[in-house]
């Protein structure tokens, strides 16, 4: 019999840590070879994760709604023998950094953590000590951490020395970067996850002295919150008797009913992508108002067509034809901008992006060679994408590749926006609402089927003359549909 353990695996993309979402199995259940047992999500899509040997599940080392790097171990598995495929590693081989936090899971138990790029070491109930480091109580000045070493000859005039961090009234008024220093010192003996550990440091708080609730002990950010309000009453006067001026953000309390939400996953990388497009490349928008009604009448009749016979028939459909026509002629709009070869990439498909507004977040699947695709063939493949999206199933290969990105701002109620462009594309189609408006037609007011369409492009690329020319294309086939027999 033998025990393996299962590392949370790269499921591609470069991806480097993906969240728990929910388990499959529970301990003592028994598993075949690649039996689903557990539900991640990545910065991308829901990934299935089966497990690679059959046993019996001994432990479960994460919890549901935990985030882990590749590589963690993630279950424990008892199997008849163990087989080349034990990812159970050595113990007591590769020195870990200093700083990093240990296994809790495995604390006390003697099971081996592997940290990826720093090799495999066996966990204890505490923290190792520091290279070259002593226990906490020793004096010996050589034996003492770097930092410590550093702020020794500072701390020696303090009338206290045998306390880590002495009273506020006993530091001298230049001290606060040094006192700093010795709060640090003796936080590095405390469980604290490195947010924590900068959350307490931003509030001048010492981890020794918060009363920790989280597993084996840990320090959560709500016990570092609560210990601020708890001891904001006492922390402000003996600020102000060290001879300076707290710093503001200690002042800061959380208000009753705030709410914390993690920066991760789908939305984590979004904002990051959205950030290097904004700042990298030169933006440009335009807008155009157009009489869609044309469009709304075939709209109609495609819905009544044997050949959309269980499709859903909408506006986007002939907004999506009419880019990947409009693009025949202004194939620029479907391309990239390579920096590194400093080089203009022209696109051979039309890998047509939809965004999607999911419960995990904006995502851009993309349909790929949307160009070639007939009305109903594309008609298709927008439903089945948008099913997809809203299961939460979507895979990052189908949100890799895209060239030209529309989103479908109109079935907010909105009108219009100036949308960044997605990463490693050209340019993005924002879709107004469709409303019926009065429209001058032959000189008398009507009432008629408009909409606004607002083009973000890269200006690097595409100048004034090509992004108007694409976006008065894409205008005219929907105000006539019959135009795009001239594509």
């Amino acid at each position: 019999m033998g025990i393996q353990q299962f590392r949370l695996p790269d499921v591609g993309e470069g991806l480097v840590e993906a969240e728990i979402v929910s388990w499959k199995v529970k301990p003592g259940d028994t598993v075949k070879l690649n039996d689903t047992v557990v539900e991640i999500e990545t910065a991308k899509s829901l990934v299935e994760l089966p497990v690679p040997y059959a046993g019996t599940v001994t432990e479960l080392l994460v919890p549901e709604g935990e985030t882990v790097p590749v590589g963690t171990p993630i279950i424990a598995v008892e199997t008849a023998d163990a087989t080349p495929g034990d990812l159970t590693p050595p113990v007591g081989g590769g020195t870990p950094k200093e700083d990093l936090v240990p296994d809790l899971d495995n604390a006390g138990t003697g099971r081996t953590a592997v940290l990826v790029g720093y090799g495999p070491r066996t966990t204890e109930a505490k923290r190792r000590p520091r290279k070259g480091g002593a226990p906490a109580a020793a004096a010996a000045p050589v034996a003492a951490p770097a930092s410590v070493a550093a702020a020794a000859p500072v701390a020696a005039p303090v009338p206290a020395p045998a306390p880590v961090v002495a009273a506020p009234a006993q530091v001298p008024a230049p001290a606060p970067a040094h006192a700093a220093a010795a709060v640090a010192s003796s936080n590095l003996h405390v469980l604290a996850k490195p947010p924590v550990r900068k959350l307490a440091k931003d509030l001048g708080i010492d981890l020794g002295s918060v009363v920790p609730t989280g597993p084996g002990g840990i320090i959560t950010r709500a016990d570092v919150e609560n210990h601020t309000v708890g001891a904001g009453v006492e922390e402000a006067p003996a600020a102000g008797s060290a001879g300076f001026a707290a710093p503001e953000h200690v002042a800061v309390r959380p208000a009753a009913g705030d709410v914390r939400i993690p920066v991760k996953g789908v939305v984590k990388v979004m904002a990051q992508a959205m950030v290097n497009s904004a700042f990298t490349a030169p933006h440009v928008t335009e807008w155009i108002t157009v009489d869609v009604s044309a469009t709304m009448e075939l709209v109609e009749r495609l819905k009544t067509d044997k050949a959309f016979k269980d499709l859903r028939v909408s506006p986007l459909l002939i907004v999506a034809k009419a880019v990947t026509l409009a693009a025949r002629r202004t194939p620029i709009v479907n391309a990239a901008w390579d920096e590194a070869n400093q080089e203009i990439v022209l696109k051979g498909a039309v890998n047509l992006g939809i965004a999607a507004a999911t419960p995990r977040g904006l995502i851009v699947p993309n349909i790929k060679g949307a160009e070639s695709l007939t009305l109903p063939e594309l008609c298709g493949a927008l439903n089945g994408l948008v099913a997809t999206a809203r299961e939460g199933k979507t895979s990052p290969a189908d949100q890799a590749g895209g060239s030209f990105t529309i989103t479908n701002v109109g079935v907010f109620g909105v009108d219009a926006g100036t949308p960044i462009i997605n990463p490693g594309e050209a340019a993005i189609l924002a879709f107004g609402a469709v409303r019926k408006q009065p429209w001058v037609v032959d000189d008398e007011i009507v009432p008629r089927w408009i909409t606004t369409l607002a083009l973000s492009f890269d200006h690097r690329l595409i100048d004034g003359e090509k992004g108007s020319t694409f976006l008065a294309d894409v205008a005219s086939i929907l105000e006539d549909p019959a135009r795009a027999l001239m594509f």
